[in-house]
């Protein structure tokens, strides 16, 4: 599974933006989908996660409430919508690939580059 996530920019705080994520091939609704994030000089994080059919989704705690996870399988898409953003959300965001959503929380199997998201305050 090939991976290209966009949607990345500049936003004052409080603004919003959505992250789209496209792949490639057929077998789209056979993983679970999700987003992570690294911001300088910290680890990667998880941020969300939603299950093949999109019924189940997971948030981490600073962004649950404000952020969205949702996917559409006959576009092969998952989308981060991104509300209430703050400073600091601001950090490389990627899409990931694997084999439940819950998986995802710790583990993903295939990669998308990252796509830039800063907050200005």
């Amino acid at each position: 599974v090939q991976l290209q996530a966009s949607g990345g920019g500049l936003v004052q705080a409080g603004g919003s933006l959505r992250l789209s994520c496209t792949a490639s091939g057929r077998t789209f609704s056979s993983y679970g989908m999700g987003w992570f994030r690294r911001a300088p000089g910290k680890e990667r994080e998880f941020v969300a996660a939603i299950s093949r059919g999109g019924v189940n989704t997971y948030y981490a705690d600073n962004v649950k409430g404000r952020f969205t996870i949702s996917r559409d399988n006959a576009k092969n898409t998952v989308y981060l919508q991104m509300n209430s953003l703050k400073p600091e959300d601001a950090a490389v965001y990627y899409c990931a690939a694997g084999s439940t959503a819950l998986a995802l929380r710790t583990r993903a199997d295939y990669w998308g580059q990252g796509t830039q998201v800063t907050v200005s305050s």
